[in-house]
């Protein structure tokens, strides 16, 4: 179990007391992004079971990576600090990577706050246009909540984890995308459940949130789309960024990164591409 934190203290410790009481006791790693609010000192003196990995920056999403590689367990759960698994679900989410030799990665099914209503992506993912293949436990997705997630631990180092051009917002979409390009299953089951309740440290989003997911998007489509669709997505900013200043931020920090971008571009294979174009037509805005 992997949880990435950074300056939300009175959440994480909510979160690690759910944790701590889960059947299956899996050994957990806080990786502390640098927090200002005695986040390290809190766990260290609550928690001294808890692997803190104590980083001396932030590194956003990619601190994900370096949870997993400071665990040994061939099959690793992510969390946020607002954000928990059912009991049993992990056990269950072992029981088909075990089964499923192929399967990279499981997209749980969402409950959010303290009524557990479903996610609307439990819906999104349920009626992935990629359907089901035959040797995996669910429908194949190219998307999912990273505080939902179980990985295959191998698979996912050798993917490379999430990616540090992106920080964070909408980093899920590139590692799936990696997944896929190497021939493992990304699926959604809704039998592995994880909950999310982020009204219990305030419930508002993250300053610059979506700025930071329209620059991830571009980026990504950077790093792995043919150049056609990358110069398209990059003029459809261009023009939104005449009117909205959000855009603009957007544009102005791919513009920042992209000589960093091109030196690791690697676009995938046309099946991926193919199967990435079906996602997009199937969503409200492809």
């Amino acid at each position: 179990m992997v949880i990435i934190t950074r300056n939300r203290r009175s959440s994480l410790l909510r979160t690690l007391e759910r944790l701590i009481r889960l059947p299956e006791a899996p050994p957990i790693a806080v990786v502390d992004n640098h927090s200002t609010d005695d986040t390290v000192a809190a766990v260290r003196e609550r928690h001294p079971e808890v692997t803190l990995l104590a980083l001396d920056r932030n590194l956003g999403a990619v601190g994900r990576n370096r949870g997993v590689a400071a665990l040994t367990t061939p099959y690793v759960a992510f969390s946020d600090d607002d954000s928990w698994w059912e009991p049993g679900s992990l056990a269950r989410a072992a029981e088909l990577f075990d089964a499923h030799p192929r399967l990279g990665l499981i997209a749980a099914a969402t409950r959010v706050g303290p009524e557990a209503a479903p996610d609307p992506l439990n819906a999104v993912l349920s009626a992935s246009p990629l359907g089901r293949e035959p040797d995996l436990p669910g429908p194949s997705v190219l998307g999912f909540l990273a505080c939902a997630s179980v990985v295959r631990r191998s698979a996912f180092l050798a993917a490379g984890g999430f990616h540090p051009l992106l920080h964070f917002g909408a980093e899920e979409s590139l590692l799936a995308i990696d997944l896929t390009a190497r021939r493992w299953g990304v699926v959604h089951c809704p039998e592995v459940v994880a909950r999310h309740d982020p009204e219990q440290d305030g419930g508002s989003p993250r300053p610059g949130r979506l700025v930071r997911v329209r620059r991830n998007a571009l980026i990504t489509a950077w790093l792995r789309r043919p150049l056609r669709h990358a110069l398209a997505r990059t003029a459809r900013l261009a023009l939104d960024s005449r009117t909205d200043p959000q855009a603009r931020r957007a544009l102005a920090e791919v513009t920042r990164a992209l000589p960093a971008v091109l030196a690791r571009r690697h676009p995938v294979p046309r099946g991926v591409e193919r199967r990435i174009r079906a996602v997009e037509a199937g969503s409200p805005g492809g």
